[in-house]
């Protein structure tokens, strides 16, 4: 009874270690696969649609990982290196504007798509000369920014509008140059224009006029 006792043990101890090698031996290609798939970044300080967007592309296939501010993200770049960014423009305490030089720095030929639902001239002029591949605006999905992931040269065929800038849209415009002119501080902003800090903050927290005038 003993020896039989004794031969289950071993029996299943044998079983047990190949178990235990076939689960190490899943978990290893389970960890290649995952080291195989495009990376992505995501920044945004919105919580609900970053998780959405999590969601999604890794559906697609992507690894991703998910920084709410500029600091956290840069924090993730320390011992991570992805392919893609898919960066908010307006976040607490830092644009997203000053993600960009650090994300190219980790990786060059990063491709990095800068979002945002307050678009300005002066803000996607300064993503694309910092190394944006493409400047979209909210709301946005996974196909539109996997396009403009693959965006390599401008198109040449987009018509330009046969209207003019509406007089408050040419004032807020005007406004965010001013404000990426002194790296987004309001105060120094103000008073380059000749301005209350309060008179200016009062403008930023209102939504930005149409683009368009009427026509008459």
């Amino acid at each position: 009874m003993n020896a039989e006792f004794s031969a289950g043990s071993v029996n299943r101890d044998s079983l047990g270690a190949h178990a235990g090698r076939a689960n190490d031996a899943e978990s290893t290609a389970a960890e290649r696969s995952a080291d195989s798939r495009p990376k992505l970044l995501l920044v945004d300080d919105h919580q609900a649609q970053c998780m959405i967007m999590r969601r999604m592309f890794e559906a697609r296939g992507y690894a991703v990982r998910v920084a709410h501010a500029v600091e956290q993200a840069c924090a993730l770049l320390d011992t991570w290196a992805p392919g893609y960014a898919l960066v908010d423009l307006r976040m607490p305490r830092s644009s997203g504007l000053e993600l960009i030089p650090r994300l190219k720095a980790v990786n060059a030929q990063m491709r990095i798509v800068v979002v945002t639902g307050y678009a300005s001239i002066a803000t996607a002029v300064e993503a694309i000369k910092l190394g944006a591949t493409h400047y979209l605006i909210k709301p946005v999905d996974v196909d539109a920014v996997e396009t403009a992931f693959r965006r390599a040269a401008g198109d040449e065929t987009v018509p330009a509008s046969e209207q003019p800038l509406s007089a408050d849209r040419v004032e807020w415009e005007y406004i965010q140059h001013m404000l990426v002119e002194h790296r987004g501080n309001v105060s120094a902003a103000a008073r380059a224009m000749g301005m209350h800090r309060r008179s200016l903050q009062r403008k930023l927290s209102k939504r930005p006029p149409s683009k368009r005038g009427r026509r008459h």
